[in-house]
């Protein structure tokens, strides 16, 4: 079979799953050769295997507001691949949630998982509820209908959700609370709790921690690191607020962030209160980053824009998919931009890819690159079973670690002749390797 014919099939099979599809593409066309070079893999048809859910849960989620008045949502839950651990991966609450997206983000998490090198297979989940303008009731009468369906399939040795988009602490609390009720114990069935009742130090600000170290790896590849370097941020959420902490304790200026409405340019850069701010305004539920224009007079709010027309040393897209497109890709290399790193979820359309790879610049994707929310879940779940907490340092050291770990081994797998690394690549051949040998050595299940 060659790889224009497996693409098909799986076209045939997932028909408008076009983020699904993406996803697979992206992976199977860097993994194609080691695969087809492998008996073993072939033998067992590991490709064929990978790209289906082990399992896909549907179910409704039937809750009632303020005023009496009852709402029915969609939720999901995507056990994608057990090969390696349980299934791991957020929930995301958000109205364009739809299995497409859930498919794409738990086949994913599978390859993401694996990079870090703890025990976890890869998942997804989540429901198309929008908390926009919601009150705290609402939205915990929602959470505890969600989680009476969901709690049948969940455990922590069998899937361990934890937050993503529109899922944060608040909302993980009201799940855990529920799961709990319902179970009648006190186990690490979620990560992103909160610090008094099983959480981890780090977590929150985990995933913008990882992306700024693996980063900063990718620019000492150049013999550089983050000192004076001007940095634009997409979105104002966790991802973005951790990215923007720690780019500027290493010395960084972050000059842009964004959100539904538009984005703000603020040249002289984001300090500790601008980066307190970014938490009112993500509690604010109003996806407005216009405000922040009006709480700091010197930055400026372009309305409907995205911040890549910025001139700028590095670029991290932290955002949702497919949010920097190919003209945004040609912006970034014209304006001398020399370092693209993934914090969302393939927040790069393929066409803007292939500029930046055509271009060879500093280009990660997320599923390495964004691993640290991950892999700090997994030192959370690690802590609940061992019934015990470490340190904030020896948390973000682990952290540090693994991150450096993940971009090793993308290096080793992605370096080419003349010594640029397609990261791309490396991520997709270590994360894939380990999995499909894990497949192999369990039989045909």
């Amino acid at each position: 079979m060659t790889f224009n014919e497996f693409m098909a099939k799986v076209a045939a099979k997932n028909p408008g799953e076009p983020e699904f599809l993406q996803a697979v593409k992206e992976v199977v066309e860097t993994i194609w050769e080691a695969y087809e070079s492998n008996p073993r893999f072939v033998k067992n048809n590991v490709l064929e295997r990978i790209v289906e859910p082990e399992r896909t849960i549907i179910f409704r989620v039937p809750w009632m507001d303020d005023k009496g008045e009852v709402h029915v949502n969609r939720g999901y839950r995507v056990q994608f691949n057990s090969a390696i651990g349980p299934y791991k991966g957020g929930l995301r609450f958000h109205p364009s949630v739809n299995l497409s997206i859930l498919k794409f983000l738990g086949f994913e998490q599978i390859f993401k998982n694996s990079l870090t090198t703890l025990p976890m297979g890869g998942g997804k989940g989540g429901s198309d509820f929008d908390a926009k303008g919601r009150s705290d009731a609402e939205i915990m009468r929602f959470c505890q209908s969600f989680m009476a369906e969901l709690y049948r399939h969940i455990g922590p040795d069998t899937d361990v959700p934890a937050g993503d988009i529109g899922v944060g602490g608040r909302e993980i609390g009201y799940l855990f609370g529920m799961y709990k009720k319902l179970h009648n114990e006190f186990t690490g069935v979620l990560t992103g709790k909160g610090r008094t009742w099983g959480g981890s130090l780090v977590r929150p600000e985990a995933t913008g921690f990882g992306v700024v170290y693996f980063t900063e790896e990718m620019l000492k590849t150049k013999g550089q690191n983050f000192a004076g370097k001007k940095v634009a941020l997409s979105g104002f959420g966790n991802v973005a607020w951790g990215a923007a902490q720690k780019v500027t304790e290493l010395g960084g200026k972050v000059v842009t962030i964004s959100g539904p409405d538009g984005y703000i340019y603020d040249e002289a850069g984001l300090n500790a209160e601008k980066i307190e701010y970014m938490l009112e305004l993500r509690a604010s539920n109003n996806d407005r980053v216009s405000d922040y224009a009006d709480k700091f007079p010197g930055a400026k709010f372009f309305a409907g824009k995205r911040p890549w027309e910025v001139k700028v040393d590095v670029a991290i897209p932290c955002a949702t998919q497919n949010e920097l497109h190919v003209e945004d890709a040609k912006a970034l290399i014209a304006n001398g931009c020399t370092c693209v790193c993934e914090a969302a979820n393939m927040p790069c359309t393929p066409e803007a890819v292939e500029v930046f790879m055509n271009a060879k610049i500093l280009f990660a994707p997320g599923k390495a690159a964004n691993a640290g929310g991950v892999a700090t879940s997994g030192l959370e779940m690690t802590q609940n079973s061992m019934r015990l907490n470490w340190a904030r340092d020896e948390v973000d050291e682990k952290l540090h670690s693994i991150m450096r770990n993940i971009h090793e081994a993308c290096r080793e797998n992605g370096t080419q002749a003349d010594g640029w690394v397609n990261y791309v690549k490396g991520a997709n051949i270590a994360g894939f390797l380990k999995v499909a040998n894990a497949m192999c050595d369990q039989g045909l299940v």
